[in-house]
């Protein structure tokens, strides 16, 4: 899912598909929009379970999802877009995915993942 961000071609809150199968750019498609986020752009990543506070983009978080026990996965990206722009997303990744779907930006991308906490860096580590 598409949480959020500076991204307009794509409503905030959107579930569909991040590709990252492409060497050069990752791809996010819904029903409405799609948008690419080349990894030679990207200036950081951050993993944690709140959505993101680096990134510089405002997200408002529901109080109904800060109460649930469920565990969210986001992934926040700061990049630049075709301009030189700075641009930010943030998805919610599926648990199952997560590690996968990060170490794919790591490494194409080259930039280390942060962790938007202890807590965040010792469940990510222990998947």
């Amino acid at each position: 899912m598409y949480v959020g961000g500076t991204i307009t071609d794509v409503a905030e809150k959107t579930e569909g598909k991040l590709d990252t199968s492409e060497a050069s750019h990752a791809t996010f498609t819904a029903k409405k929009g799609a948008f690419r986020i080349a990894y030679a752009t990207i200036t950081s990543i951050e993993y944690g379970q709140k959505a993101g506070r680096r990134v510089g983009v405002a997200l408002a978080i529901s109080p109904v999802a800060l109460l649930s026990k469920k565990r969210k996965h986001f992934l926040s990206i700061a990049f630049a877009d075709n301009q030189g722009n700075k641009q930010g997303a943030v998805f919610e990744v599926a648990k199952g995915r997560v590690r996968d779907v990060a170490s794919v930006f790591e490494t194409r991308s080259g930039k280390k993942i942060d962790f938007e906490s202890a807590e965040a860096k010792k469940h990510f580590e222990g998947h």
